[in-house]
């Protein structure tokens, strides 16, 4: 084989799921086939409504491109025990199955939570010695372009001692291999950097983590230090996680807006605007949401990629693009390897 030859890889798109559905990902979809050449997307729903969105997208006949009909679709408020159940022929549930039967090495959908985390549950099962799934994803941090990974974004909602102790082996694992950092610093969220501070099961965790030599722990860490880099990977619980995540994003949205409408407000900050121009993008750009859309589904025997149930299509893109990585990276493997190597058992 020679160095140009490009490995092909598949991720196999939930292409109904979401708020917009279709409208969304196939957009997303085209923009990732012209920009990666060796991806293959398989298509997961209604075939009709995909041809026809194909059709208008001028990419019906793409090589690169493949349709798995499903007949059904999960709804966002669809309660996930009853979509597991009564909902086998969903995209979502097609595109697990694809990756379940190696005919896919990521699924990507945007579609209800709940009902993802479930049927990946159960379709795909859990590495061995993990045992709960993580929503892991990264956020920017200051005066650099690095990234901080933080777990768990809503997957669990309350999370004890051991459970917390393995996601901090797997964020450690995920910002070795998307990001390159080598021992990378873990640190848990808390409601203050003392050890007395906190929950029996944060200080039991945090016990754990001082006593692991292949974990790179560097102790506890405020909301107000999420950005700041002195952690490469935040551990906490779904609830915690999914209200802080959430909370950042509502403030770099109220940012963003804020610059747009100072800048605009008269002659002068225009004036000012368009000298700052190029500065004022960079910074807007690095404060947007839909460049870190993409949470990983972590501890599964295969990658799923989780993308907001709002996302665009630009946002959809970087998601599908975050699974290329961890598929070229062999994420899940990398944590198996960590498993096996006994650095989440405890004597």
């Amino acid at each position: 084989m020679s160095g140009n030859t490009l490995v092909s890889l598949t991720v196999a798109l939930d292409v109904m799921g979401g708020d917009h559905g279709p409208l969304i990902t196939l957009p997303a979809a085209k923009l990732a086939i012209e920009t990666l050449p060796n991806l293959h997307l398989v298509l997961c729903g209604d075939e009709q409504i995909i041809q026809s969105h194909l059709d208008k997208l001028h990419i019906s006949n793409h090589p690169r491109l493949s349709i798995q009909h499903s007949a059904e679709t999960i709804a966002m408020d669809e309660k996930p025990a009853v979509a597991l159940r009564c909902k086998k022929d969903s995209s979502m549930r097609k595109a697990l199955d694809l990756v379940h039967d190696n005919q896919a090495q990521a699924c990507v959908s945007a579609g209800n939570t709940g009902a993802l985390l479930l049927i990946a549950h159960y379709v795909l099962k859990m590495l061995p010695g993990v045992e709960r799934p993580a929503l892991v994803s990264h956020l920017p941090i200051s005066d650099s372009n690095s990234h901080v990974f933080m777990l768990d974004l809503g997957a669990n909602v309350f999370c004890n001692s051991d459970t917390l102790f393995q996601f901090a082996i797997m964020g450690s694992v995920v910002a070795e291999q998307v990001d390159d950092i080598k021992q990378p610093k873990v640190a848990l969220l808390n409601m203050g950097e003392e050890d007395i501070k906190g929950s029996d099961h944060i200080r039991q965790t945090a016990a754990l983590l001082s006593a692991t030599p292949h974990i790179n722990y560097v102790g506890f860490i405020e909301g107000n230090d999420i950005f700041s880099g002195k952690a490469d990977v935040i551990v906490c619980d779904g609830f915690v996680g999914n209200v802080a995540l959430k909370t950042c994003e509502g403030v770099a949205k109220m940012v963003v807006d804020k610059v747009k409408k100072i800048v605009n407000e008269s002659p002068f900050t225009r004036f000012l605007g368009v000298l700052l121009n190029p500065t004022l993008k960079k910074i807007l750009k690095r404060l947007n949401p839909d460049q870190y859309n993409g949470a990983s589904l972590l501890g599964l025997r295969g990658i799923v990629v989780k993308s907001h149930g709002n996302a665009n299509s630009t946002a959809f893109y970087n998601a599908i693009l975050e699974a290329v990585k961890e598929v070229e990276r062999q994420v899940p493997e990398k944590i198996k390897n960590k498993v096996e190597l006994g650095l989440i058992k405890r004597s």
